[in-house]
């Protein structure tokens, strides 16, 4: 993914609220599949950590992204935005 897509992904993110939380018990099996159903439908999603998640946001982040094979965008704060193309019917189109 290249700057300018990345950054345009940014810009899109501006008005979407978080539709998930991570809390203090962590990332579990159910949360990933519900994650998963979301950028299905989305493409692109923001997640809420909680402060009283004790592992840094980064570390969970890179984890969700992992799981579901989802890009970070960006982490701002406590917010986490990820971006995975929907093969089947693409919403967002990305600049070249």
């Amino acid at each position: 993914m290249t700057s300018k897509q990345r950054a345009y992904l940014r810009s899109l993110s501006n008005h979407i609220e978080p539709i998930f939380q991570v809390g203090k018990l962590g990332i579990s099996d159910n949360l990933i599949k519900q994650i998963k159903e979301a950028l299905k439908a989305r493409e692109l999603i923001k997640i809420k950590v909680l402060e009283s998640v004790e592992a840094p946001i980064k570390d969970i982040a890179e984890e969700i992204s992992l799981q579901t094979d989802s890009i970070i965008v960006q982490i701002m704060g406590n917010k986490i935005t990820l971006y995975k193309r929907n093969k089947e019917k693409t919403k967002i189109v990305l600049p070249k």
